[in-house]
């Protein structure tokens, strides 16, 4: 350490050197080496740099280096990412991983198998044929099933998840869908008109007995009423000439 140390350092130096630094921190700051050339320069941080871990003591907080295939680590001894080409797995940086398990390019950790699932087999599909469930004999019916869990890389691949076989149904013609929408129509036309014919039937009826009432009701008003015929009986008998 050079003997020059100053009281008034920069940057977080609690003491300083021209030529080494800082030479110890101010509180809570963690002090590091830094490699400059062929020299060391010590500088204090509030976090520790890539590649090393911090240590508290009662009178220095330290930067201390990771192992050498360690990018991060929380201890010495453990690791919490790798340097490129090694798979993290319990704190430590493996180039392989251990039986059982895979490494993952993608996170660079050594994790567990997994193995592909599917749901069960759903019923069969009608028989059909090219589309159609009718005007043939022969046709096809599937079932599926569906992919529960994908696989990893070392994992159990999925199996077919659709299966098909033929089948036979009874020969039927299809309706056009043209010609059965136009029937269902003239079917329509033809129950309105009829209920139309019925209705006027029904109205010019009651118009007709209405009529016929009136006219009724319109001669016995007109018509005279008959006298009562003379008793001839009467009009017969002797007259007394007595008196």
């Amino acid at each position: 350490v050079h003997p020059n140390v100053s009281q008034g350092c920069q940057g977080g130096c609690a003491t300083c050197s021209d030529y080494n630094g800082c030479l110890s921190c101010k509180p809570r700051l963690f002090f590091v080496l830094e490699r400059i050339g062929m020299k060391q320069i010590g500088v204090c941080l509030s976090s520790c740099p890539s590649g090393y871990y911090g240590t508290r003591y009662p009178d220095i907080n330290k930067c201390a280096k990771c192992k050498a295939d360690c990018d991060t680590c929380f201890t010495r001894n453990f690791c919490t990412k790798c340097k490129s080409g090694f798979y993290l797995y319990s704190g430590k940086c493996l180039e392989k991983c251990p039986d059982g398990l895979e490494a993952n390019n993608h996170t660079m950790e050594c994790t567990s198998i997994v193995h592909c699932e599917t749901s069960e087999w759903s019923p069969w599909s009608p028989c059909m044929k090219k589309g159609k469930t009718c005007g043939f004999k022969r046709g096809n019916e599937v079932r599926v099933k569906e992919i529960i869990q994908h696989p990893s890389a070392r994992g159990n691949p999925c199996p077919a998840t659709t299966e098909s076989r033929k089948c036979i149904v009874q020969r039927k013609r299809c309706q056009k869908e043209g010609k059965g929408k136009k029937n269902r129509e003239e079917k329509r036309k033809k129950s309105n008109k009829d209920e139309s014919k019925e209705t006027r039937q029904e109205s010019k009826g009651r118009a007709a007995r209405r009529q016929n009432r009136e006219q009724r009701e319109n001669n016995n008003k007109t018509q005279p009423k008959k006298r009562k015929a003379p008793n001839k009986e009467q009009d017969l008998a002797p007259v007394d000439t007595a008196h």
